[in-house]
């Protein structure tokens, strides 16, 4: 009886750690949760998970893993940035570039008090493809890039429409 106790709790605990170890993995889901409320607090549609542009996005992830500068790529598509000098996840970065929406004023189309280029970017109403990846860094930090299709920011164009 108490072999099968002591398995059992055995398998429990493995068990345990299974699950936290897939929940701290940064899943597409990850990415395009935080994306899609975003979006959706400004009347945008949601945007669907692209393994073209993901495989884009890890590929350059994985050529900035011994520097982790924060250098844009020179592609086709919209891009953010994010590094630490520690762990990162996907949620935190998304997160970190939606808190520029402070910074967002939509009645002059321009960022007010701080940078909001991120931010636009993620609620961008044409970018409908979203692809990102992450990246340890040989200093023990962390990159994370997300890229977007078709690209946003253009000058003298709106992210979203509001009503006014």
């Amino acid at each position: 009886m108490g072999l099968c106790t002591q398995e059992f709790v055995t398998l429990c605990l493995l068990g345990l750690v299974m699950v936290h170890v897939s929940l701290a993995q940064d899943s597409p889901q990850d990415f395009l949760s935080v994306h899609n409320a975003a979006r959706a607090q400004v009347g945008v549609g949601p945007m669907t998970w692209d393994n073209n542009v993901a495989a884009f996005a890890a590929d350059y992830a994985n050529q900035m893993t011994g520097t982790c500068n924060l250098v844009h790529s020179s592609s086709s598509y919209g891009e953010n940035l994010a590094g630490s000098t520690g762990d990162f996840s996907a949620i935190g970065a998304v997160n970190m570039w939606v808190s520029e929406r402070q910074f967002y004023n939509y009645n002059t189309n321009a960022c007010d008090g701080g940078e909001c280029l991120h931010y636009t970017q993620v609620v961008w109403r044409n970018s409908i493809r979203l692809g990102c990846a992450k990246a340890r860094c040989n200093n023990g930090g962390t990159f994370i890039i997300c890229n977007y299709d078709p690209p946003g920011n253009f000058i003298g164009q709106r992210p979203y429409y509001a009503d006014m």
